[in-house]
């Protein structure tokens, strides 16, 4: 089994980036109860992009926890700063978490050659096709609307790949993730039923400017017990999510508050109302179950024997069981439920040009199409934006991360590793219903990609085996940390 032990550090090493990030918060809170919330715009990203340096090239795991932390706070930093001095969109502050995000993309470009030809293959070949795609795009449309496409499609890959960097140090990824999913899952969760239940002014304002100015209606109304919740986050399907990866990790967390935690959690997850994201929860279920020890999936039974005691008394009660109870009887409507008509319409219209595409459109081109929207398909995203040149790869690249994952013989061992393989497998099977690829959404899936990976060589480290075949895991040993 893996040691959870964290490894010894002197006190003043911690106290550092604790005071960066102390610093940050402080700074952004005072601004905005004294009304100056207007340098935030821009103070905001500049100063959690010079913490996040600071973290990148002298603390990494606090780096990652900042890096996963910004992005589950940042759209909420963006609606009390609008709230305060007036919509703006697009707007920087939301640039905040790509900004560090893509500081990883360094270690990639460090590590290219050996990258290559032994374990960073597979983020190689999805980074080449997003590459090609940039390519493709600066030939139909304007440079910055490339560039943030880029952000999009990138930031992913590199801090996938910069957590798979670190193997070596997997106990301390391990113990950096579950505190930052804990914590996280607890925070996000009960802020998410805070705003279904009273709909906070800042949520208000900004959800009556996405109806009016931006014609978007799928968030529900600015009203107490009519949003449809996607809390800290900017959309309810990528903190759905966020949240499925929540949960799923609690099941591997030792901590009093993994109960509490998980509560706010699936009652937050179910009022996001996002089908698919719940449909992929019982998927990471089935494959979570089956991967652990028969004492390990009798004690995660037994949690689940809990959970239930807890979330469906909570679920069946008023205000939310109308609201979640209807939206669980779309599950069995098929074909009577509009979402599924106007996916099966957008997939009509779509796919035959998708398949057609051998260059693609290239980064920048957005689905614009009346049934189906620009995030509700990462399939026709992908061969719309990369054609089959780029999707191949892409594709490539993701299907040997999760080969990968399923040959990590330990996850019967440790739970945290069975449960970034369920994570893994969860996510990617929504992908015909949203872009799980794109950040942020793409963020968990390819961080948690990244782990499964860091958890494969770390084992091949520990227990080497001369008769197996890895099929891109061979140069284990030669690879170098940052």
């Amino acid at each position: 089994m893996y040691s959870t032990q964290p490894q010894p550090k002197p006190p003043q090493q911690l106290s550092e980036p604790w005071l960066l990030i102390g610093c940050l918060v402080v700074f952004t809170a005072l601004c905005l109860a004294v009304n100056v919330a207007s340098i935030l715009r821009f103070a905001f990203p500049a100063g959690s992009l010079a913490v996040g340096a600071l973290l990148f090239f002298r603390y990494p795991m606090f780096y990652i926890g900042f890096t996963w932390w910004l992005w589950f706070l940042t759209p909420l930093v963006r609606r009390l700063i609008d709230w305060e001095v007036g919509w703006l969109d697009p707007n920087p502050v939301l640039l905040a978490p790509f900004l560090v995000s893509f500081l990883s993309l360094l270690t990639l470009l460090i590590q290219l050659p050996k990258a290559i030809k032994g374990n960073g293959l597979p983020f190689v070949l999805s980074t080449v096709a997003v590459l090609y795609g940039a390519f493709i795009g600066l030939m139909s449309y304007q440079v910055q609307t490339v560039i943030l496409a880029l952000l999009t499609w990138l930031t992913p890959v590199s801090f996938g790949y910069y957590i798979f960097s670190h193997w070596r140090q997997f106990p301390e990824l391990k113990r950096v993730t579950e505190k930052v999913f804990l914590w996280g899952t607890l925070v996000m969760g009960a802020y998410g039923v805070i705003q279904f239940l009273v709909a906070p002014l800042w949520d208000q304002y900004w959800l009556q400017n996405l109806i009016s100015v931006l014609q978007i209606y799928s968030f529900g109304t600015p009203n107490p017990l009519s949003i449809r919740v996607f809390s800290t986050m900017h959309s309810p399907q990528p903190f759905a999510g966020t949240m499925v990866a929540g949960v799923l990790v609690l099941f591997a967390i030792k901590s009093p508050l993994k109960i509490v935690s998980s509560g706010f959690g699936y009652l937050a997850l179910l009022l996001t109302l996002a089908r698919a994201a719940w449909l992929s929860w019982f998927i990471g279920l089935v494959v979570y179950i089956p991967s652990l020890k028969p004492k390990l999936q009798m004690r995660l039974i037994v949690t689940l024997m809990i959970l239930s005691l807890v979330i469906f008394p909570l679920a069946m009660i008023e205000p939310f069981s109308t609201v979640i109870s209807s939206r669980v009887q779309t599950l069995f409507s098929g074909q009577q439920d509009g979402s599924f008509i106007d996916r099966s319409l957008g997939y009509s219209s779509l796919l035959n040009d998708a398949l057609s595409e051998i260059e693609g459109r290239g980064l920048g081109y957005v689905i614009r199409d009346a049934t189906i929207g620009g995030n509700d398909s990462g399939i026709l995203t992908l061969l719309l934006n990369l054609g089959w040149f780029g999707t191949i790869p892409y594709v490539a690249g993701m299907a040997l991360l999760v080969f990968s994952a399923l040959q990590v013989r330990q996850a019967s061992n440790d739970p945290f590793v069975g449960a970034c393989r369920a994570i893994v497998i969860a996510l990617i099977s929504q992908i015909s219903l949203n872009t799980v690829m794109l950040t942020p959404f793409g963020i968990v899936l390819w961080g948690f990609m990244g782990l499964a990976a860091a958890a494969r060589v770390y084992e091949a480290q520990q227990t080497p085996n001369p008769m197996s075949i890895e099929p891109f895991l061979d140069q284990a040993r030669s690879s170098p940390e940052r």
